[in-house]
């Protein structure tokens, strides 16, 4: 294995508290991604063996590693709270991929730590599983995101609602730094905590940043980050549902998958998560909350940003501007891509909103309706058209696109996926693992692995849910 190292561990101690994992009584293997080991030049050999599953349950420190947990504020639902942190992870260190890129380690429901909050620390294996495929189907995607590199079951049990058997996830990230980390320090007047954590975090995310104004251009540079970021979620119908800002990564991934799902039916008001009782975090507000978030980020930088407090304003104010015409932009270009257009002639995004309002009126799938328009015979879609209640649609989209002939299909089959790991799907593996069976969530894994594939021997994963299969809510499972 390579030497771990810590970046992390060199800032001071106020960031964090150094503790190793509470070891679990009899801890076998779930998974483990040996693409990604590679990719961070691991040593599968070791990882995957008996030794791994020691490091990995949290039984054992691995050598050079510096198990921390940190510490981080956060606005949970709008509602501030000022001392939170990390109460069931352990960042182990930072690996290094062939390009010399650092990405942190990190397990995740390896027991309490100093931010447990009276918690157990734990996870159940249910979250633990919809993390992994969650993370690893949104990868493969294309969006940017925290990984999974292994998970393993305890052999103990956790008390949520009801018993349940315990695991633990490996994830993996460009950093676990937040949102919540600078409210942290701010809420504390500790401006040299900020610029600690500022040059930690220009240095992991944004080498090429650098003279006097170099934390202005890193705040543009995670405003810039999360408006493509929350873009692909919108275009590929992701609902994060807890998008508080401990839930937020300065380095632009999706982080921290709790109560998140992919909508069936196309419905901007869809809200998953079963404590987002007020539909805050709804699929249409993504891009709100991500602005506000944003918002407090730059609020909690203005110490660094400029001694004078009126000009801080008026730095912090011009970077969240950027926001909403960088995220219309993205939006704007992938929607076009979704329905075959390369080049934007007029009202051409006009025509891709008519069809969103068309999909919510009919109740149409959102994954399936989009890919099956890119299978569609554009000389010949009476019979598609008529299958998928969008004949008036279909025909529009013809005549506005020149009888067809801007109609990129081989794009759109590359941006609207056959496959996305659905709700129904992702509790019928949790349900099937709680068993004791991990049959379905193997063969789940290798479809999400190529999304953009056609691949008819699964084509009932592409299947939207029976009424009776329907999944309403989604849980954290803290």
């Amino acid at each position: 294995m390579p030497i771990f190292g810590n970046q992390y561990a060199q800032l001071p101690e106020r960031f964090y508290t150094k503790q190793p994992a509470t070891p679990v009584s009899s801890p076998n293997w779930i998974a483990f991604n040996q693409n990604l080991a590679t990719e961070l030049q691991l040593d599968c050999d070791v990882l995957s063996g008996e030794k791994g599953l020691e490091i990995l349950s949290g039984n054992m420190v691995a050598h050079d590693t510096t198990p921390l947990a940190m510490a981080y504020s956060g606005h949970q639902f709008g509602n501030w709270n000022p001392q939170m942190g990390d109460g069931r992870a352990l960042l182990l260190g930072d690996v290094q991929n062939k390009v010399g890129q650092h990405f942190d380690v990190q397990l995740k429901g390896s027991g309490p730590t100093a931010y447990s909050r009276n918690g157990d620390g734990r996870a159940a294996l249910g979250p633990v599983l919809r993390e992994y495929v969650l993370s690893e189907a949104m990868h493969a995607l294309g969006v940017p995101t925290t990984r999974a590199l292994a998970a393993v079951t305890t052999g103990e049990i956790v008390r949520r609602e009801k018993p349940l058997p315990g695991a633990i996830i490996t994830r993996v990230a460009k950093s676990f730094v937040r949102v919540g980390t600078f409210q942290f320090f701010v809420a504390r007047d500790d401006k040299e905590g900020l610029e600690k954590l500022a040059d930690f975090s220009i240095e992991r995310h944004a080498p090429d940043i650098n003279g006097p104004d170099k934390y202005v251009k890193f705040l543009d540079r995670v405003v810039s980050s999360q408006a493509e970021l929350i873009a692909k979620w919108q275009l590929l119908g992701f609902i994060h549902g807890v998008m508080n800002t401990d839930n937020m990564s300065v380095a632009g991934e999706t982080i921290d998958y709790g109560p998140c799902a992919f909508m069936d039916e196309y419905d901007p008001a869809t809200v998953f998560s079963s404590i987002d009782q007020f539909a805050r975090y709804a699929y249409q507000n993504q891009p709100r909350i991500a602005r506000w978030n944003l918002g407090v980020l730059a609020q909690s930088m203005l110490p660094i940003l400029n001694e004078d407090e009126e000009k801080a304003l008026e730095i912090a104010q011009a970077s969240i501007d950027q926001f909403a015409p960088q995220f219309d932009a993205a939006f704007r270009t992938g929607m076009l891509s979704k329905i075959g257009i390369k080049t934007e002639q007029d009202s051409d995004f006009e025509l891709a909103v008519e069809l969103l309002n068309v999909m919510k009126e009919a109740r149409a799938d959102y994954t399936n309706t989009f890919r099956a328009l890119s299978r569609l015979n554009l000389k010949n879609p009476e019979i598609g058209a008529a299958q998928l209640p969008l004949t008036e649609w279909i025909n529009n989209w013809l005549r506005h696109t020149d009888g067809g002939d801007r109609v990129d299909q081989e794009l759109m089959r590359s941006v609207n996926p056959a496959f996305i790991p659905r709700n129904h799907r992702v509790q019928a593996v949790i349900d099937a693992a709680t068993e004791g069976d991990f049959t379905l969530f193997e063969e789940l894994m290798s479809v999400l692995k190529t999304p953009y594939q056609d691949q008819p021997v699964h084509h009932a994963y592409s299947l939207p849910p029976e009424p009776d299969e329907r999944v309403h809510q989604t849980f954290c499972g803290t």
